[in-house]
């Protein structure tokens, strides 16, 4: 079977690290700045960065209608830390014209656990990943508000849901494009295999 060509949405954040998981996870990755380059992957992801700049350049790049469009069609996305709070339907504490590209039945809370100062590392178990628990890596991440029936949480770290899947949608609180552990990006490279 092919490699499925994945794509990182380039703009802000740390963009690299997930092209580089991707690569190590068997998917043949690409950026995507422009709305040409997102009509030409099979799956895409958005990276962890700051939630309000990556809202504000997707609408300025003419990309965040497009997202949209290509998510209700049920383009995979995996979306991690700022990422997670672009798929949600609902922010709980927007900032000021901040949007997102929805498609998850939640609502998020941005910085839940913290600021910067505040990031911390712990293993996460999250359901659909064998070989034990992953490393998450948390900076100033969101978590899980709340849910809703169509979405499902794999994982949780101190009582709240901190990775969510619903359909072709996934997303993490935390990073895990910064341990070397490819796990996840595995997995979401099987949606998108499974999606073709």
């Amino acid at each position: 079977m092919t490699s499925p060509v994945i794509g990182v949405l380039a703009l802000q954040g740390d963009a690299r690290e997930h092209l580089a998981a991707l690569d190590g996870a068997g998917a043949q990755a690409r950026s995507v700045r422009r709305p040409e380059e997102l009509a030409a992957v099979e799956g895409l992801v958005i990276p962890g960065g700051e939630s309000t700049t990556i809202s504000k350049l997707a609408t300025a790049f003419g990309l965040l209608e497009p997202l949209r469009d290509r998510v209700r069609a049920g383009l995979p996305v995996y979306g991690s830390c700022a990422g997670m709070i672009m798929l949600a339907d609902k922010i709980l504490d927007p900032r000021s014209g901040q949007e997102t590209v929805g498609g998850i039945d939640m609502i998020v809370r941005r910085n839940a656990f913290g600021r910067q100062n505040e990031s911390f590392e712990a293993a996460v178990e999250v359901a659909g990943i064998p070989g034990g628990p992953v490393e998450g890596v948390f900076i100033r991440a969101p978590w899980v508000e709340s849910l809703g029936a169509r979405a499902e949480s794999i994982a949780e770290h101190g009582g709240h849901t901190v990775a969510v899947r619903q359909g072709n949608l996934l997303a993490t609180a935390f990073h895990p494009e910064l341990t070397g552990d490819h796990r996840v990006h595995a997995l979401f490279a099987d949606m998108v295999r499974a999606a073709r």
